[in-house]
């Protein structure tokens, strides 16, 4: 039998040899349940085996999550190198007042809703069951020890870059994780764009936010489209923020 990178590296001579996509390089592929794998030589099926998968964090009340959110959410995993996005639901974020919040498992839900047919999505709870407030250094921390299969890094507007030295640790956060960041109307996030880790991706800008469809339910006007049918029809059903 061939050494493996005789197969990975010489050039193709048995039609069983050809360029795989994962890399680029000719190599043998191996064959399973009698048909030729297309996707990855057998260097690259290894080298993806033990390498960490790269996981967006988009943290938020989503209070409630609207089709802004999964825009996002679905434009990063297409125009990045995310391999999947994790919804972190929020149970108190510092700088917001909690009164306005919907109960933390209703708003779970409601994202579990939204995303349940789509594998590229995840929501978590892992908040709920951390010390009040929640500050994303310690969730980070947490996630972290948790999943060390995984590459975390966080998903968020550009108004949120440009107040990050309210967070806690932030300069750690800055030094240790990716973030990717989309445009938000009037917001300049100044000196930290510049930042090593940091990545601009020029997601869809939506005028849209959940305090506008809390305000609408609340005025009894229709926000039909700006939500998830699953989700529009449990608001419905619950007469939540009417």
């Amino acid at each position: 039998m061939l050494p493996l990178f005789f197969l990975h590296c010489f050039p193709p001579v048995f039609p069983s040899f050809s360029p795989c996509q994962k890399c680029g390089k000719t190599a043998y592929f191996v064959v399973e349940n009698g048909k030729n794998e297309p996707k990855m030589c057998i260097f690259a099926r290894f080298m993806n085996n033990n390498m960490k998968r790269k996981t967006g964090l988009y943290f938020g009340s989503f209070n409630p999550i609207h089709i802004g959110h999964l825009i996002i959410a679905e434009y990063m995993i297409e125009h990045s190198d995310l391999q999947e996005i994790w919804f972190i639901v929020s149970p108190c974020n510092p700088l917001k007042k909690k009164s306005s919040l919907l109960n933390d498992r209703q708003r779970l839900y409601m994202v579990n809703l939204a995303i349940e047919d789509d594998p590229r999505f995840r929501a978590s709870d892992i908040e709920f069951s951390m010390p009040q407030p929640s500050y994303t250094c310690h969730t980070l921390v947490r996630l972290t020890e948790k999943y060390p299969q995984r590459e975390f890094a966080l998903i968020m507007g550009e108004d949120n870059l440009q107040t990050i030295d309210k967070w806690l640790n932030y300069q750690w956060i800055m030094d240790n994780y990716d973030f990717y960041v989309y445009p938000r109307p009037g917001y300049d996030a100044g000196e930290y764009k510049n930042g090593a880790r940091i990545h601009f991706v020029d997601a869809p800008q939506l005028q849209l936010s959940s305090t506008m469809i809390r305000d609408s339910l609340k005025e009894r006007k229709s926000v039909r489209y700006a939500l998830h049918p699953k989700v529009y029809q449990y608001l419905d059903e619950m007469n939540f923020y009417k």
